[in-house]
């Protein structure tokens, strides 16, 4: 699994979502500063949750940023997780997990000293250019956006 690294040409991609396919071309074109492009595990799950909303109270969109959240659960499942947590960014679905396999979140991780193979929550950072800004992996659900926000905002 090759991992990504500050100056990468992000992977480009296209995704199902709720509101039918996005792709990453779109959405650095409907952004001032970039995209945040992040990957969790499964929706509706207490970190899961609080990542997203994390993201949704930090306005990145306000501050000229584009957010997209990946994982590999069906459309349906991110419907109604868009909808319980009022989140206003798209999630996007993929669930034969090509898109990660491009970002080198999919792959063996460790879970209370277990090995599995799954979702690496991870964030990246991309500008307007299309080259990777950040690239964080193995994030924690709780206090990695407010230390993405802060390195990217001030």
């Amino acid at each position: 699994m090759a991992r990504l690294d500050v100056g990468d040409k992000a992977p480009l991609f296209e995704i199902e979502t709720p509101k039918g396919k996005l792709s990453l071309t779109e959405l650095l074109e409907k952004s001032e500063k970039g995209v945040i492009v992040y990957f969790y595990p499964k929706a509706m799950t207490p970190g899961c949750t609080t990542e997203a909303c994390d993201f949704r109270d930090a306005r990145l969109g306000d501050a000229g940023y584009e957010v997209i959240g990946i994982s590999p659960d069906p459309v349906t499942k991110l419907q109604s997780f868009a909808d319980a947590e009022l989140l206003d960014f798209p999630l996007g679905s993929d669930v034969n997990h090509e898109v990660m396999e491009a970002y080198g979140t999919w792959g063996e991780k460790k879970n209370y000293g277990r090995t599995t193979v799954g979702v690496i929550r991870s964030t990246f950072v991309v500008n307007p250019d299309g080259t990777i800004a950040e690239a964080m992996y193995n994030v924690k659900a709780t206090g990695h956006v407010a230390r993405v926000t802060r390195n990217i905002i001030g």
